[in-house]
């Protein structure tokens, strides 16, 4: 990992204007060569997508936004059982910095996630990305769950398009104060809400 770079740990409510542009622009660098439609979302200074996260882990190096990684609290539903976990999302790492280990940012927000006592994380990810996911995977510190499809509502309501998705990506689960073994069994998971 690079040696200038330094992490910032900061509740939603911390950021100011200038905080949402720089990670605005970085979102739109990182998520637009996958696709102009990735970058819509943080057009005018928006620094979230779909549900605007709680709690934001951030790393800095002296060109600005190097990593960012959210997570919001909410109860999901797998299979019959509503289950509160962390959400993990707006993941990203700026273009230069990739393949050298900023990805685990995870391990920057995981003593957090311990502190606020919610069993799991959660994550989706495309399956684009199925390798490095896996190798973050390794260890035990987390599950790609396999099967699994996801419900989310759309982040805007449109008279001429369902008001939720179903979606297949690679979901991802890190226990945090369970084991794996006590994630239900199900292979629909309804966020209630729209995706991170």
């Amino acid at each position: 990992m690079p040696a200038d770079v330094r992490w910032k740990l900061c509740w939603e409510n911390e950021l100011q204007v200038d905080d949402h542009a720089e990670l605005s622009a970085f979102f739109r660098n990182t998520y637009g060569p996958t696709g102009a439609f990735n970058a819509m979302p943080f057009e005018g200074g928006r620094s979230w997508a779909g549900a605007r996260p709680e709690m934001r882990v951030i790393a800095y190096d002296s060109h600005g936004v190097a990593a960012h990684m959210g997570m919001l609290r909410r109860f999901i539903k797998v299979g019959e059982v509503d289950l509160l976990v962390g959400e993990l999302g707006l993941w990203g790492v700026r273009a230069d910095l990739e393949g050298l280990g900023l990805s685990h940012s995870m391990f920057t927000l995981y003593p957090e996630l311990q502190r606020l006592g919610v069993p799991f994380a959660f994550g989706t990810v495309r399956h684009a990305l199925y390798k490095h996911v896996e190798r973050l995977c390794r260890g035990g510190i987390a599950t790609i769950l396999p099967g699994v499809r996801v419900r989310s509502t759309l982040p805007e309501v449109y008279l001429d398009l369902p008001a939720t998705r179903i979606e297949d990506p690679l979901a991802v689960v890190f226990p945090i104060a369970r084991s794996m073994d006590e994630w239900p069994s199900g292979t629909l998971i309804d966020r209630n809400g729209p995706e991170l």
